[in-house]
């Protein structure tokens, strides 16, 4: 049995967050979303939620604002009792981590995975320069 992803946001970002991650990795057909619009409120989020999870046996989900509407959502669950995995601050390295260790059939350190794929491009590219200076 695989396990599943619930990608949830608001507004399309959970959409446009699997679509590239597509791009990158191929179709996934273990990976939903859950999108909040501006004219939904929590109820609706949360009907709109349980019926994609109604039929997953194994999830987790990736959100992409702590606090917000559809993380405390998914917390209040948590706190119900309902055994849920939930990240916040979603984005692309931390989706492809969840499909690589799926495929591997081997766990992933999500949050060490995703923390380890930020850096700041201009102390890389300057590092890479004085290297290239040092070798002159």
């Amino acid at each position: 049995m695989t396990k599943s992803l619930i990608l949830i946001s608001h507004g399309t970002m959970c959409e446009g967050l699997k679509e590239t991650t597509e791009m990158i990795m191929g179709p996934q057909e273990n990976i939903y979303t859950v999108p909040l619009y501006p004219d939904e409120g929590r109820e609706d989020f949360e009907k709109k939620f349980d019926a994609v999870a109604k039929d997953l046996d194994d999830y987790i989900v990736f959100c992409d604002l702590q606090g917000g509407t559809p993380s405390n959502v998914i917390s209040k669950k948590i706190i119900e009792g309902e055994d849920i995995d939930l990240y916040a601050g979603m984005n692309v390295p931390m989706v492809i981590a969840f499909i690589n260790g799926e495929l591997l059939g081997t766990p992933v350190d999500i949050v060490e995975e995703t923390t380890s794929n930020i850096s700041h491009v201009n102390e890389l590219l300057q590092a890479a320069a004085d290297d290239d200076d040092d070798e002159m």
